[in-house]
C-alpha cells in the first residue's frame, strides 16, 4: 500500500488533484482486474445474481475510492510513516469493533486486554512518527 500511494502522490503532481489521481490509478486497475476477470476458467454473473447482493455489499468501491483519494492527499502532508501507522492503526481498532460486535456477518471475539495492548502499542508507535 505505501508503493501505491507513494506513486499515486506524484501520479497527483502531474494532474489537478488527489481525485484525478485516483481516477487513474482505478481506471488501470479496473482493466487490469477485467483482463484477469476474463481469462479466469469460473462462471460470470449474470443481472439477475447481481440483484440478488445486498446492497451494503456494494460500498467496498465506494471505500476504496475514500482511501486512495485520502492517501493521496494526505501522504505528501504527514509523510509515508506516519500516513501508514495511522492506516494500520485504524485497520486495528475497526478489527476488534467488528470482532467484538460480529458486525458485517462475522463471528463475534471478544476484545481482551492483549488486544486492547497492541492497539496501544501500535498507537505509541504512531506518536512517535510524528516526532521529525
Amino acid at each position: 500500500m505505501t508503493f501505491q500511494t507513494a506513486i499515486n502522490s506524484q501520479l497527483r503532481e502531474y494532474l489537478y488533484s488527489p481525485l484525478q489521481a485516483a481516477l487513474l490509478s482505478f481506471l488501470v486497475g479496473t482493466i487490469a482486474l477485467a483482463v484477469l476477470v476474463f481469462f479466469q476458467p469460473v462462471e460470470k454473473p449474470n443481472l439477475e445474481m447481481l440483484k440478488q447482493i445486498p446492497w451494503f455489499l456494494w460500498l467496498g468501491g465506494f471505500l476504496g475510492v475514500y482511501a486512495i483519494s485520502f492517501s493521496i492527499y494526505t501522504a505528501p502532508k504527514l509523510g509515508f510513516l506516519t500516513l501508514s501507522g495511522l492506516i494500520i492503526f485504524g485497520q486495528i481498532v475497526m478489527s476488534m469493533i467488528i470482532d467484538q460486535f460480529g458486525l458485517l456477518g462475522t463471528e463475534k471475539t471478544s476484545i481482551n486486554w492483549q488486544r486492547l495492548l497492541g492497539g496501544v502499542v501500535i498507537f505509541t508507535g504512531v506518536l512517535l512518527t510524528l516526532q521529525r
